[in-house]
């Protein structure tokens, strides 16, 4: 911060901003450069690192499903043998039964205790065709989750690779870019920011390239472009907003940027 408030107390010229400009301008877009040669891989680090937290979720939540069917099975055959123990109890007491009535009524819980057992067997058949369906299940997206994961373990080689070999690079031009960012005024730096950020290709100051825009290829007219080389105030391209520069200072800038990066 103080170098930006020392350049800016002895008035910087509009030449000298916009040769700050157009360095920044390299600067960002070598980033840009390294950025674009890891592609997509990023965002496909990160899809298929949701898609694995999705999957395990569900692993699990069918690990609990099938153990909450397990219980039910184990309670269910405790059922039947205590329906079992009833029904041996209720026929030893017909044995000494001393009316019919009684005999009816231990008939009866007979009956219902039968009943119980078979309904018990009818839900304990049920809950193992819902684990084997939950366990194929399991089988299919544990296999899923293996092969995504190969895919992850892939993926995340591949960029840890292109990081490796870019991202000391990135980190020194990082430090640049930071460091002419601050030879800029807010005002202009502010203007800069948000040109890059709507240009598709980052670019907010390009040069004349053939008479016209080097951003959006509009022809510039002779007069403006005289204006323009005079680099006596900032000038923008009429249809995209970028910063213009003329050719000369644009080589010059390049030639000495080059040096300094190389450096």
């Amino acid at each position: 911060m103080a170098k930006k408030e020392q350049v800016i107390a002895k008035e910087v010229t509009v030449e000298e901003k916009l040769r700050a400009l157009f360095d920044l301008q390299q600067i960002d877009s070598k980033i840009d450069k390294i950025r674009t040669i890891r592609g997509e891989l990023p965002l496909e680090v990160e899809d298929l690192e949701d898609e694995l937290a999705g999957l395990r979720t569900r692993l699990e939540k069918l690990k609990s499903e099938t153990k909450g069917f397990e219980e039910e099975i184990a309670a269910r055959k405790q059922q039947i043998k205590d329906s079992q123990a009833l029904i041996k109890k209720y026929e030893q007491q017909q044995l000494n039964v001393r009316n019919n009535r009684e005999f009816d009524s231990l008939s009866k819980e007979i009956e219902f205790q039968t009943l119980e057992i078979q309904l018990a067997e009818k839900k304990i058949k049920e809950a193992q065709f819902r684990i084997e369906d939950k366990k194929r299940a399991f089988e299919e997206i544990s296999a899923k989750s293996d092969d995504r994961n190969q895919d992850l373990q892939l993926k995340k080689s591949e960029l840890d690779a292109i990081v490796s070999e870019t991202q000391k690079e990135e980190d020194l031009l990082q430090e640049k870019s930071a460091e002419y960012a601050g030879y800029i005024e807010e005002r202009l730096l502010k203007a800069y920011t948000r040109l890059r950020t709507n240009a598709a290709n980052g670019l907010a100051v390009v040069s004349i390239e053939r008479d016209a825009c080097g951003g959006c290829f509009a022809s510039i007219p002779p007069q403006r472009q005289l204006d323009i080389a005079q680099r006596k105030k900032i000038i923008v391209c009429e249809y995209c907003g970028r910063i213009l520069s003329d050719e000369v200072l644009a080589s010059e800038e390049e030639d000495k940027m080059n040096g300094i990066l190389k450096a």
